[in-house]
């Protein structure tokens, strides 16, 4: 008795059933990373991720030897690496420099590129490259004006009656409260320092 059409007389849709995941292969699973990497700038440990993501959903709906996928994935991850496809130094190095430059602390730059999968000497290295650029108190300077933080408010009245929770912010962002108080405490056009 269930009627395929709602009240405007239109045919309602059947929701559609997701497709089953591709048989994996070694040219599917390269097909697949030289596709991701067009798309978005990856470190290694970052793709391994998603093509396994895909190596696991073929296995379980078309079974097979996940080992032997894994080696593929493996391999495929050293060609890009050979090829220069793919290279974590540089992928570190830029995401450095743009978090640097929209004004993130050093501790958040660390967390990032770590969770991303990048070798911990070399987040050091790109870190403090970074910051030769932008000194930590010119990026904390940043932020407060991005986030209209102490001297960068739009109502210079409140300034006083919101520092506890500016320095909180600026905390939670990763700065020292040595820096948080000289940026909240400080005039909105002091230039940037640099190091």
């Amino acid at each position: 008795m269930d009627d395929p059409t709602d009240r405007d007389g239109e045919r309602r849709r059947e929701p559609r059933k997701p497709k089953p995941p591709r048989k994996v292969s070694p040219r599917y699973l390269e097909n697949a990373a030289l596709h991701y990497l067009k798309r978005y700038a990856a470190t290694v440990s970052q793709l391994k991720r998603v093509l396994m993501r895909r190596v696991d959903r073929s296995v379980k709906f078309h079974g097979g030897d996940r080992a032997e996928a894994v080696g593929w994935v493996d391999a495929l991850a050293e060609k890009l690496i050979r090829n220069n496809l793919i290279n974590d130094g540089a992928y570190a190095e830029t995401k450095a420099h743009s978090l640097r430059a929209s004004g993130r602390s050093a501790r958040v730059i660390t967390q990032k590129l770590r969770m991303k999968g990048v070798a911990q000497e070399l987040v050091q290295q790109k870190v403090a490259e970074a910051t030769q650029d932008v000194s930590e108190d010119a990026a904390a300077l940043i932020w407060a004006r991005k986030k209209r933080l102490g001297p960068f408010r739009r109502d210079p009245s409140t300034r006083a009656d919101n520092r506890q929770r500016d320095l909180a912010a600026l905390a939670r962002a990763g700065f020292s409260f040595t820096i948080a108080k000289r940026v909240i405490d400080g005039t909105a056009d002091e230039a940037p320092l640099r190091r």
